[in-house]
């Protein structure tokens, strides 16, 4: 605990209030479960981007970047080449099909493709999967106000979820998306104040401690060897994570529902694209951070990993300081909490709610039943936050990342099965799903293979045993789902649709030209990151 005092008391409420108050703002033009899910389409793509950059940026980033790269050094950056990779997948494939579909939850594209239990499978999947995922970045939010204030870590929890979740309920996806615009300013500030904090505190200058890193090893970002067993390697960077992504990026309701609020398919893709040119400069932003932190504390032994950024900006004493940093971790947490929330909520009413329980309600029986199914997620998330608490200290980065590695493979198989294997079927997808998840756990409990390789494992193996099981359980297939991307090419030639709208490709499999610039990009990091080691 430190003297917070009431400057920094001052901030923070500021903070709080000012979204509640957006929120209430917004919530007053919420009139159908529409609205709630998806807004009125008017949203600009860039809040949108933004929206989708400070989502998964997070508190993760936060604390967790510069405490993984505190231990490990500038080769975690491998572990986010792939993002220009990643996004070019999901705009090119995933997209299209979520746009033409005209669907709320994406998750309804596999009941086109393949049927009801394979809709229901992968929803719960993500539920299960997702709420994991937000209790750890509420558990990391709640280190940082128990660290800063005093207050307990399991009050902390409830705290940060009673305010994320007012305005989420109030605003729905719209008050999601503009309140993300204002949490990724305070995010952003924080961290510049608290990088030109350590360059002016530190008796080396940055170029020094870079030197003094490459002698201990810490400062080589690309590892180059096949070790399956390393988490940063460019080898699980490039390839397992890359998967890992498009996963998080193509096939996560609470990734891709705020693009689903843009005026057209052009303006989601131009939103996706913000990320794919700018995630590495963030991601390597906070790494250094991490490798300076290194230098200036020389390495020391921390309880917990995490609270390295917060001790620094304890340390460092700057009035106000502290009330910006504890607020900009709020914005982090709360920019992927109420994101969460929402399409939680979402995904319940539509795949499962509206489907099976209640149909042909009004939407204003949706609306409340969205706002219910928010508040009900909101109280589950708590229960394994509290878990985390009670049993990690290391990066809260990695602890996220291992829990999703878990599942990103059957989501990712699922889709890739759709969208590429006309034989395919239901029968054997589930049979496929099951078995992938069987064998990503006798890795993850019988081998030392790092986690970044288990949704490689976990899709290959689904996709491997999909293939068998539904020519063993439904035979050759002989005709050709609309669904897949050559019944989607098919579907617009017999219809005679425009393979363009706006200028963007809605058909599944066409390349925008700003895609070729996205990969030279892609280049151009592996080429800078080649040459650092040389330069230093």
């Amino acid at each position: 605990m430190i003297e917070f005092g009431a400057l920094n008391w001052g901030i923070l409420i500021t903070y709080i209030i000012a979204n509640l108050l957006l929120g209430l703002v917004i919530g007053k033009k919420i009139k159908t479960d529409e609205d709630f899910y998806i807004g009125q389409k008017t949203t600009p793509w860039w809040a949108i981007g933004i929206s989708v950059i400070a989502t998964y940026v997070s508190a993760m980033t936060f604390l967790g970047a510069p405490a993984w790269a505190y231990n490990e050094g500038l080769s975690v950056i491998a572990i986010h080449l792939n993002y220009p990779l990643v996004i070019m997948a999901v705009i090119i494939f995933f997209f299209p099909f979520f746009y033409n579909a005209g669907v709320a939850s994406i998750y309804e594209y596999q009941e086109k493709r393949f049927g009801k239990r394979a809709r229901a499978l992968i929803s719960s999947l993500w539920l299960i999967s997702q709420t994991m995922s937000s209790a750890a970045v509420l558990y990391a939010t709640s280190v940082v106000l128990s660290f800063i204030t005093g207050i307990d870590v399991i009050a902390a929890i409830f705290i940060v979820t009673l305010i994320a979740l007012i305005y989420t309920v109030l605003g729905g996806i719209t008050a999601v998306i503009w309140t993300d615009v204002v949490q990724s300013v305070i995010l952003f500030t924080g961290a510049g104040i608290i990088f030109y904090a350590l360059a002016q505190e530190s008796s080396f200058s940055i170029m020094d401690a870079l030197t003094q890193l490459k002698s201990e090893g810490k400062l080589n970002p690309l590892n180059m060897d096949f070790d399956f067993t390393a988490t940063s390697t460019v080898w699980s960077g490039v390839i397992a994570m890359a998967l890992y992504h498009t996963t998080v990026y193509g096939t996560n309701q609470m990734m891709v529902q705020r693009t689903l609020a843009a005026k057209n398919i052009g303006d989601a893709k131009k939103s996706y694209l913000l990320m794919g040119f700018v995630a590495f400069f963030i991601y390597f932003f906070f790494i250094i951070l991490g490798v300076l932190f290194y230098a200036y504390y020389q390495g020391k032994p921390f309880e917990n990993d995490n609270t390295i950024i917060l001790q620094f900006a304890s340390d460092y004493g700057m009035p106000g300081l502290m009330g910006i940093i504890a607020a900009a971790v709020m914005a982090a947490s709360m920019s992927s909490l109420d994101s969460a929330f929402n399409s939680l909520s979402t995904v319940t009413t539509i795949d499962f709610y509206k489907k099976y329980f209640k149909q042909g309600k009004s939407e204003a029986h949706y609306l409340k039943a969205s706002r219910l199914f928010t508040l009900l997620w909101a109280v589950i998330i708590i229960f394994p936050a509290i878990l985390y608490h009670l049993h990690s200290s290391g990066s809260i980065l990695e602890v996220l990342s291992k829990v999703g590695s878990y599942f990103v493979g059957a989501q990712l198989g699922m889709f890739v099965l759709g969208f590429f294997f006309k034989q395919a079927t239901e029968n054997g997808l589930l049979v496929g799903t099951g078995t992938g998840f069987v064998v990503v756990a006798a890795v993850a409990i019988g081998t030392d293979i790092a986690w970044p390789w288990y949704c490689l494992i976990g899709a290959g193996t689904n996709i491997c045993i999909t293939l068998i099981a539904s020519r063993i359980l439904d035979g050759k297939q002989h005709t050709l789902s609309e669904y897949t991307v050559k019944g989607q090419i098919k579907k617009f030639a017999d219809e005679g649709w425009a393979e363009k709208e706006h200028g963007w490709y809605r058909l599944p499999g066409k390349i925008d030209p700003i895609n070729y610039w996205l990969f030279a990009f892609f280049i151009a990091t592996l080429l800078f990151l080649s040459s650092l080691q040389y330069l230093v």
